[in-house]
């Protein structure tokens, strides 16, 4: 194992194991494609909102989260991304791995059982410690903001 690769665990069920588990596609890859794991195919319509199954659980070292990502290609393609992008995996989760794909293009978006719907990218987690004070320390820009500096 290279020293900057992280290990994760995956768990699949014996009905998956006809599809991939989340793998790079290039030597430069930052993301790991997502297949879907539907049973049969889904329709996504124009401006509907769906949970595609991915039929793997992950478990993460704590410290990190996998960020699930749209892929480019069907972005712009056909207008599919993810709703709540990017979605968060957090280290303590242990259910199954779901994609919420949205479909902003203008006509139906069929999904078919392994094909490649979203990215996974592993990154680290850096908590806050919040500390309540009576005034914030200035800055010249304030409270400026949405267009303060210029579109």
């Amino acid at each position: 194992m290279d020293e900057k690769e992280i290990k994760i665990c995956w768990q699949r069920p014996e009905a998956t194991s006809d599809l991939h588990l989340p793998r790079y596609e290039s030597a430069g890859a930052a993301g790991m494609d997502v297949e879907a794991a539907v049973q049969e195919d889904l329709t996504i319509e124009p401006g509907e909102t769906v949970l595609v199954p991915t039929g793997f659980g992950v478990a993460l070292p704590i410290g990190y989260e996998l960020q699930v990502r749209p892929r480019s290609g069907l972005a712009v393609k056909y207008g599919l991304t993810i709703i709540n992008s990017p979605g968060t995996i957090d280290s303590d989760y242990r259910g199954e791995v779901k994609v919420a794909l949205i479909n902003l293009g203008r006509k139906p978006f069929i999904v078919h059982r392994g094909d490649r719907i979203a990215q996974l990218v592993l990154a680290p987690v850096t908590r806050a410690r919040f500390v309540l004070v009576e005034a914030l320390e200035q800055t010249s820009r304030a409270a400026g903001g949405f267009g303060h500096t210029g579109i």
